[in-house]
């Protein structure tokens, strides 16, 4: 198994087990369920957005620990300040560290700016979470989906008010995007072998139908990279090692987006 089949199959169990404690009826009744989404798309075409994602990330499997002192709500907060379009959580505690509790704080101390949960979903149950715990937007890995699942997924997602992330990695996967997606990423890392190349973004750019609001997402470290994407086409920016390898990550994004 390869480290996206391994995820996947963690993934399944704990979903299943999650299900057990708290039922999906229960989550439509939890507070932030009913709450209106700030929409990720709109921002990032806004006049003279930023663009950038700024992501809150403590561990990955390919860099192991990252950032195990910074505190979500400072983190984040400062990010907003520095000018981020939009915000992403990990969610992922096994591989990446992260919490639903990381998420439902990020979105009590921002309560204005789009919140992506950043996570691996494979099953409804976890888009409903998601919006019963602050999330306005959901991410949906093309590589983990039938185009069937994605489909069901993506449409529960707008359903409930949610803007839709569709993630690729290839050229193969551009047959999973449909019309409820809104925004398409294009993940410069390899899941399967983690290697990084900014060019996937540049090569896939042109396939992606002109509908769709592109970003760029893993292995972005400077302005001359964005501007390159931002020639390509790409509207956003999702970042997070550059920013949570540092001691202050919210600074090193202000320094990062007042570069641009």
């Amino acid at each position: 198994m390869n480290i996206l089949d391994k995820i996947i199959a963690t993934k399944k169990r704990e979903v299943e087990h999650q299900k057990l404690i708290v039922s999906e009826t229960e989550l439509e009744k939890y507070p932030l369920f009913g709450r209106k989404c700030n929409s990720l798309k709109y921002n990032l075409l806004s006049v003279g957005a930023s663009g950038i994602i700024a992501e809150f990330k403590q561990k990955s499997p390919s860099k192991g620990e990252i950032n195990y002192k910074a505190k979500v709500e400072e983190v984040t907060k400062a990010y907003v300040n520095a000018g981020a379009s939009g915000l992403s959580v990990l969610t992922d505690y096994e591989y990446f560290g992260g919490t639903l509790a990381d998420l439902a704080k990020t979105r009590e101390t921002n309560p204005d700016i789009p919140i992506l949960r950043k996570d691996f979903i494979i099953d409804s149950y976890q888009i409903t979470e998601a919006k019963a715990y602050g999330a306005d937007v959901i991410l949906l890995i093309a590589a983990c989906l039938e185009k069937s699942q994605a489909l069901f997924l993506a449409k529960k997602a707008k359903d409930l008010g949610l803007d839709v992330l569709m993630e690729i990695h290839n050229k193969s996967e551009l047959e999973i995007i449909n019309d409820y997606v809104d925004i398409v990423g294009v993940n410069n890392r390899n899941l399967k072998t983690f290697q990084v190349d900014i060019e996937t973004s540049v090569q896939l750019a042109k396939l992606i139908p002109e509908i769709f609001v592109k970003i760029s997402e893993s292995g972005l470290s400077g302005s001359v990279e964005i501007g390159y994407l931002k020639r390509h086409g790409f509207k956003g920016f999702l970042i997070g090692e550059t920013f949570m390898k540092t001691v202050n990550p919210g600074e090193t994004c202000k320094n990062f987006i007042s570069g641009l």
